[in-house]
């Protein structure tokens, strides 16, 4: 989705107002510092074809676990093998460091569970800062949180940006539907192995913020990965009137990937 530069602006200067409207002295002394600290672990993950213009799409968010060589995302985020553009012209690609020294690699899946919208990337080259990762066991409803990521798709520059919120609910991702013909094959994958948990968030996040890291405002450990964002219309309405309820994939789910043998 491309926008024009008046329609950027305008996105911009909301959003900056949004949240600088909340003084630097408002903010919990240890927000800032996790925010300082959390941020060299925030990457951009987008796809990389030589054939293409621009030659780096941008998809989402990742975040840097383990070695300091694997990156968390969602696996919607990945290209789809199927997709008849995913060939060997195509490669996923990572982007670290800031908007001045940017450091991009290449990087190849690792593990990924779809049914999950998870997945584990692996680069190589010196190992990137990783962030804490926190329990399986579910965080309880009222935790503050924030989500660091790359929203409007990276149109706003390749800044990780901070949103800060409460966890507002634990629910279950398959929702009852008046008719099996509006379930997709990927709720109707999840129905049959029962539906997982996910975390409703009362915070604002935008597409690109996928598979960025819901972080515990608190102890700094990921608690969840962003994955959905609850849109009133189109992807634009997302973007000019978002409605500020947003969805995580709880961390255990990752857990899971990155013990799989």
């Amino acid at each position: 989705m491309r926008l024009t530069p008046t329609r950027r602006a305008a996105i911009a200067s909301a959003m900056a107002a949004f949240f600088f409207a909340l003084p630097t002295a408002c903010l919990p002394a240890d927000l800032v510092a996790l925010v300082r600290q959390s941020k060299p672990s925030v990457v951009a993950v987008g796809v990389y074809n030589a054939t293409s213009a621009p030659r780096l799409t941008f998809r989402g968010t990742g975040f840097v676990v383990g070695d300091g060589r694997q990156i968390v995302t969602n696996a919607h985020v990945l290209p789809d093998p199927g997709d008849k553009t995913f060939g060997n012209q195509v490669h996923i690609r990572v982007v670290s460091g800031s908007a001045t020294e940017a450091s991009e690699r290449v990087a190849a899946i690792e593990r990924i569970d779809r049914s999950r919208d998870v997945a584990v990337l692996r680069v190589d080259g010196p190992p990137l800062p990783a962030l804490r990762l926190g329990s399986r066991e579910l965080a309880a409803e009222g935790t503050s949180i924030a989500l660091i990521g790359f929203p409007v798709g990276g149109q706003l520059g390749m800044i990780p940006v901070t949103h800060r919120g409460l966890l507002s609910s634990v629910a279950n991702v398959v929702m009852p539907t008046p008719s099996a013909r509006q379930l997709d094959s990927r709720a109707v994958m999840q129905l049959r192995e029962g539906g997982f948990a996910i975390y409703q968030l009362d915070a604002t996040a935008y597409p690109g913020n996928s598979g960025g890291p819901l972080l515990d405002a608190e102890t700094g450990q990921v608690i969840g990965v962003m994955s959905m964002v609850l849109a009133k219309g189109s992807r634009e309405t997302a973007i000019s009137h978002p409605s500020g309820i947003s969805y995580a994939i709880p961390i255990r789910h990752v857990l899971d990937l990155l013990e799989a043998r």
